[in-house]
């Protein structure tokens, strides 16, 4: 009986040792993410990291006499949303295998994967709480 229950123990063992190495093995991977968004006209190229954070911003020189400044911001917005996509996407399809069949990757990544649409809507303001007739200026914020 102790020979079964020592092998069941090895068994839990080893499972929770070859889980933790696939999960430190995803791990590693989401934190070398990164992806990369170029413009049509190839004067402007973004790269992100697993975050979607901005790592690297490339500007052809002549993309300065080209594109106004308004203009050079808002391609460097764009395609800096594009690569973030991209890199959301592919931290998706990495942890993936890990999750159950039924859970959405990206809903996870986003946090909302357990919530429901009704609890992913903004709550409206509490109409007790307003702070429109109270007044900094008097001691202890009284109302006017």
């Amino acid at each position: 009986m102790e020979a079964d229950h020592r092998a069941q123990v090895e068994e839990l063992l080893a499972g929770y040792r070859r889980s933790r190495e696939q999960l430190g093995a995803v791990h590693r991977k989401l934190t070398t993410l990164q992806q990369s968004a170029t413009s049509e006209d190839g004067l402007v190229t973004v790269t992100v990291g697993a975050h979607g954070r901005l790592t690297e911003l490339v500007i052809v020189d002549s993309a300065y006499r080209k594109l106004r400044p308004h203009e050079l911001a808002a391609a460097i917005v764009k395609l800096t949303e594009t690569a973030a996509a991209k890199v959301s996407r592919a931290a998706g399809e990495t942890i993936a295998p890990l999750l159950p069949a039924d859970t959405d990757p990206d809903a996870l990544l986003r946090g909302t994967a357990d919530l429901s649409p009704a609890e992913l809507k903004p709550e409206p303001p509490d109409a007790d709480e307003t702070f429109e007739d109270l007044s900094w200026m008097r001691a202890g914020g009284g109302k006017r």
